[in-house]
Parts: C-alpha cells; structure tokens; sequence
C-alpha cells in the first residue's frame, strides 16, 4: 500500500467518524425536540428501539419550522445513515422478490426501469455497495 492510499484511507475514517459524531449528535437534537415520542414501528422487535435515521429525517422536515440552522445542519447529516437505511429495505425486498420467482422484467417495470438488465445492473451496484459498507 502506498503512503498516499495508507493517507486516503486515514482520511476516510476521520470523516467517517466525523459524520458519526455529527449524526450522533443530531439524534440527540432530535429525540430532544419531541422525536423521542414517535411510536415504534410494528416491525421493530423492541418497544424501546430508537427512531430511525429516516424517521428522525422525516421528522426534521415535519418540524422544520421550529429548528435552528444548527439542528436543520444536524438533520442533513442523517442523511447518509438513511440512505443506508433505504438502500437495506431496497436489497432486502429486492432479495425476497427474486426468493419468491419474481423476474427481472417483472420488477424492473414495478420499479420503473427501462430494461431488465438496467434493473440488474442497479441491484449489482446497489449489492456491491452495501457489501463495501462497514
């Protein structure tokens, strides 16, 4: 690995965590004003769960109004984590379709794609990210 790849990578991680501290703190922000009230899910196997980052998003464009700059900023940086958390729902429902002999015609035309192959060759990148995720 070369000095600059090794500095990359070091680089990576400290936005990483950077976006984590950011989204971390944004939840608290959150859950602060009033999110913490939002009821559980009823695919959520625990009571107690947490709202997720898509709930916690929609919940800062519901409230938007009465946040600051500062909390709106918060809400944006959930945005990754939700993407993350749509994108596992997306595979995941992408998964049980095939499991349950849906073809790729099929649901390229529920998703609105052109092609079979181009609904193939997004559920590959989509897989292939997910699989980069940590």
């Amino acid at each position: 690995m070369s000095d600059m790849e090794s500095k990359n990578d070091l680089d990576q991680s400290d936005g990483d965590h950077t976006q984590g501290q950011r989204g971390a703190s944004a939840r608290g922000l959150l859950l602060d004003k009033g999110a913490d009230r939002l009821e559980p899910r009823p695919w959520q196997h625990e009571a107690d769960t947490a709202p997720s980052a898509v709930d916690l998003s929609q919940y800062a464009l519901w409230r938007s109004s009465e946040l600051t700059r500062d909390e709106l900023l918060g809400a944006l940086s959930l945005l990754p984590a939700a993407r993350s958390e749509t994108e596992s729902v997306e595979v995941g429902l992408l998964f049980v379709a095939r499991s349950e002999g849906l073809t790729w015609a099929q649901i390229a035309e529920a998703m609105g794609f052109r092609s079979p192959q181009a609904c193939q060759q997004y559920v590959n990148r989509l897989s292939a990210r997910r699989d980069r995720q940590p």
